[in-house]
């Protein structure tokens, strides 16, 4: 679920947080990937359950040498124990519904041994593994702080409860739907609704996220509205129509403040090694060919493929141009700057509109319409999916 309409209310309160990409303009990034997520994502497009183990060659391998080919430097970091409040919340949501134990058990044993086959697959394929010590999501936005990855890759809003500086949606989507990457930044989140982090965490908790009850009745823009008011969730608490929003009994909603405050994460970044490496390829073909009776022309290709890219791996850049999601642009630009030279007999300035160049044409500005809001939550949540 992560927050619940936290994509919908940005996209309204805060559209300027929001920037459209193209895939390509992460050529030199490194990005944390919430491998739960991306697994869960590959699940569903495949319809894989039971004992089925591994994907495809459609699957992983092929999105992991797309990264590679783009320059794009993948760190996938898995979850690892869900944390107690989690687990709790999980458990209330499978009591509501009878049918859903042995279909909510199937998932998770065949997305635990999809977890187990990709990252050994993603070892031998020489990208970088984290298993984080508990939420994936709260281990990728520590990197981002840190400074070790340009951003975290996910399509769970709570990694900006978690604090990440900026999360990519569809960074994982496949190629033949031409969704385009968006583009979160925190800091623009905070600024546009002019909140401080504690404020935007409670927020998150108000409007409904995975580790406590939500107040019925209560959605983004209520939950925005009462935190300018009040400030906080406990003068929320001690102000609001107690008889019109029912609190739930015993809310954790300190505990669940204090878990995006202060999750569960690998702090040594010192012996935390992020290397992009050549491919194992004698360990690959055992794993992919001789132990799961993949096509070996269609592997040694994509290993030869992944090598290629891992060695055209370029250092870091710097920060790149994006454009914002959800404002529209004028055809064209008004607005135009003197470009002067020296001054000689006969000669004028030469003005240039803005984005032009000499002997080139003026082009349009595309304009860019909000991201469709409502994606699938990972495994652990797959009878419970909500927009």
């Amino acid at each position: 679920m992560g927050i619940k309409g936290l994509t919908k209310l940005l996209a309204e309160k805060s559209p300027n947080a929001m920037k459209e990409q193209n895939f390509e303009s992460y050529f030199g990034r490194e990005i944390a990937i919430d491998a739960s997520m991306s697994i869960y994502q590959f699940l569903i497009a495949v319809g894989r359950r039971g004992t089925q183990t591994l994907t495809n060659e459609a699957g992983e391998v092929t999105r992991t040498i797309r990264l590679l080919e783009a320059g794009i430097k993948p760190v996938y970091v898995f979850d690892g124990t869900p944390p107690d409040l989690k687990k709790e919340e999980l458990a209330k949501r499978v009591l509501k519904r009878a049918d859903a134990t042995n279909d909510l058990n199937d998932a998770l044993k065949a997305t635990n041994q999809h977890y187990e086959d990709c990252k050994k697959l993603l070892r031998l394929m020489g990208v970088p593994v984290v298993e984080a010590p508990c939420e994936a999501e709260a281990q990728c936005a520590a990197l981002c702080k840190e400074g070790k990855v340009y951003a975290v890759a996910s399509e769970d809003m709570d990694s900006l409860a978690f604090g990440a500086p900026r999360l990519l949606r569809h960074l994982m989507c496949p190629t033949s739907k031409r969704i385009p990457v968006v583009e979160f930044k925190v800091s623009k989140v905070l600024e546009e609704l002019n909140l401080t982090m504690d404020q935007f965490i409670d927020l998150c908790i108000l409007s409904g996220c995975d580790y406590c009850e939500s107040i019925k009745g209560i959605g983004g823009l209520t939950a925005l509205k009462l935190i300018r008011q009040y400030g906080s969730l406990e003068h929320i608490l001690e102000n609001i129509n107690k008889e019109r929003y029912q609190i739930p009994f015993d809310w954790p909603y300190q505990d669940t403040r204090k878990h995006f405050r202060e999750p569960s994460v690998l702090t040594d970044y010192d012996k935390l090694e992020l290397k992009w490496t050549d491919p194992d390829e004698e360990g690959l073909v055992r794993f992919l060919v001789n132990e799961n009776t993949f096509n070996r022309d269609r592997i040694s290709k994509a290993i030869k493929k992944t090598r290629t890219a891992l060695h055209k791996l370029p250092q870091n850049r710097s920060e790149s141009h994006s454009k914002p999601v959800g404002i529209s642009l004028p055809a064209k630009v008004e607005v135009a700057r003197c470009i002067l030279a020296v001054p000689q007999r006969a000669m004028k300035p030469v003005i240039l509109p803005l984005g032009a160049s000499r002997g080139s044409r003026p082009k349009g500005v595309v304009c860019v319409s909000p991201p469709p809001v409502g994606y699938a939550h990972k495994a652990l949540h797959a009878q419970n999916l909500k927009v």
